[in-house]
């Protein structure tokens, strides 16, 4: 049994970095990592990838040959993973004895809420080389300070979740910098939380775009909230504590801390700062509330409060 993270999120919701930070982090802690690269346009990564899909295929030949533009190459591209799983599979049995995997998938959130290729590859390597993976979907915290686009972010958090029907944690990433990105009309907890939706209508009506459509906003509110799938944690991917919180919610949700828990609270242990903060067994998470975030990342002033 394999371990490992399937890692997705829009364009520029820090992905790259996320895998760079993460498997830094693991390799600390004294887990054997690979990234599987399956970003056919992501061509210049600041680590070493065990797999790359581009020794497949690439996206600069395939728009040249069929003419297509970015978003159609890649939906090409995965078509071709899906059709060829037999080349991951092969590239993946000499990883099976002890890595743990991050599978980084292209940005392009229509493979994940719309096609259903990404989907087969990933369901198609947990049968044959028995995976146990969580999607860790990143979401720009920037979005917290803009109502329609939280909004929009809930939603495809949502449609991906039910899609791609895996284990699956929604992050905030770049959470340390989410104070440079305008005022929050509510108290964090209300964005991690996804609490009642409602109170952001009268936010979205002073907005003259977003007025038009408070109708359609409403009912799309409505889903979410009668789904009730949807929350958030929060990441500072340069912060090794803001890591180690995330690390534990992904073994939790995957199994790996129930496959070797006694190993898992070791690892821990090599970078304990103080025995305390990082007992492997405490949940919650004490230290990473939604409120411990605040006050460590964003200024009193900055914050609006308006509960009316």
């Amino acid at each position: 049994m394999l371990f490992g993270q399937v890692v997705i999120g829009p364009p520029g919701s820090g992905k790259t970095t996320y895998c760079n930070g993460m498997s830094q982090f693991l390799k600390l802690i004294g887990r054997k990592v690979a990234v599987i690269n399956l970003d056919s346009a992501n061509d210049s990564l600041p680590y070493e990838c065990a797999i790359n899909i581009e020794d497949l295929i690439k996206l600069s030949d395939v728009m040249t040959e069929h003419s297509l533009g970015p978003n159609g190459g890649l939906v090409y591209c995965m078509d071709y993973l899906e059709k060829n799983i037999d080349w991951l599979q092969s590239k993946l049995e000499p990883l099976l004895k002890d890595h743990y995997l991050l599978f980084y998938f292209p940005g392009q959130v229509e493979l994940f809420f719309l096609h259903s290729n990404a989907k087969n590859v990933v369901m198609k390597l947990i049968k044959k080389l028995n995976l146990m993976l969580t999607a860790v979907n990143l979401v720009d915290a920037h979005l917290c300070s803009d109502p329609g686009k939280y909004v929009s972010a809930l939603l495809l958090s949502l449609s991906t979740m039910l899609h791609l029907g895996l284990p699956h944690i929604n992050v905030l990433s770049k959470i340390d910098l989410i104070e440079s990105y305008g005022k929050l009309a509510f108290n964090l907890d209300f964005y991690t939380d996804v609490q009642d939706l409602s109170y952001l209508q009268h936010h979205l009506d002073k907005d003259p775009h977003s007025s038009k459509y408070r109708k359609l906003t409403k009912e799309l509110c409505d889903v979410i909230k009668d789904f009730s799938l949807v929350n958030f944690t929060t990441l500072d991917i340069q912060d090794k504590e803001s890591v180690g919180n995330l690390v534990k919610l992904i073994d939790k949700s995957n199994g790996y801390i129930f496959a070797g828990i006694d190993a898992s609270a070791v690892e821990f242990s090599k970078i304990t700062v103080r025995q305390v903060d990082w007992d492997y067994y405490r949940y919650p998470f004490i230290l990473f509330t939604a409120a411990a975030v605040q006050e460590k990342y964003m200024k009193d002033d900055e914050i609006f409060y308006d509960n009316d």
